[in-house]
Formats: C-alpha cells, sequence, structure tokens
C-alpha cells in the first residue's frame, strides 16, 4: 500500500449507506450479509435482496444501517457488494 504522506495517491474514496439485511426466506433464512442500502430505508424493513451467483431474490429485514461510510473502511468491498432491490 502506498502512503499519501510519501507521495502516493490513495483511490478515490466514495461513501455509501450500508444495511446489515437477516436473510427471512430460502435455505439460507436466518444469515447475515451486507447490502447497499436503497434511499430511505430504515431498521426493520422488510426488503427483497439478490442473493448467489443468480441473483435469486430473496426476503430479508433490515438489521442495522450505517450511513455515509467510506469505501476504505466499509464492511464489505465496496466494488462486489450488492444493492437492495426492494
Amino acid at each position: 500500500m502506498i502512503h499519501s504522506m510519501a507521495g502516493g495517491n490513495l483511490s478515490n474514496v466514495t461513501y455509501n449507506d450500508f444495511a446489515k439485511v437477516k436473510l427471512t426466506s430460502g435455505p439460507f433464512a436466518g444469515e447475515i450479509y451486507w447490502y447497499l442500502s436503497a434511499a430511505g430505508a430504515k431498521v426493520g424493513d422488510k426488503v427483497q435482496v439478490p442473493f448467489g451467483k443468480n441473483n435469486t431474490l430473496c426476503d430479508g429485514e433490515i438489521l442495522r444501517i450505517d450511513s455515509h461510510v467510506s469505501s476504505q473502511m466499509s464492511p464489505v468491498n465496496p466494488k462486489h457488494v450488492k444493492k437492495i432491490k426492494k
């Protein structure tokens, strides 16, 4: 990693809202995953999220929302995280 104080440049930092979602249907019900939060989402909301390689929609419930998290401190890699669909 190149330190910015040594003359290197930090990559473009982005800020996102992340939702911690507990799946409530399907074979993986009860498991918890992080997703990019939808606008206006709040704790306790029932949502549909893509899951697995085929992005099968599963029902879930939002347990926690972390707002305005930098890409350097996010709970999952922002390049690979999936978004809440509904």
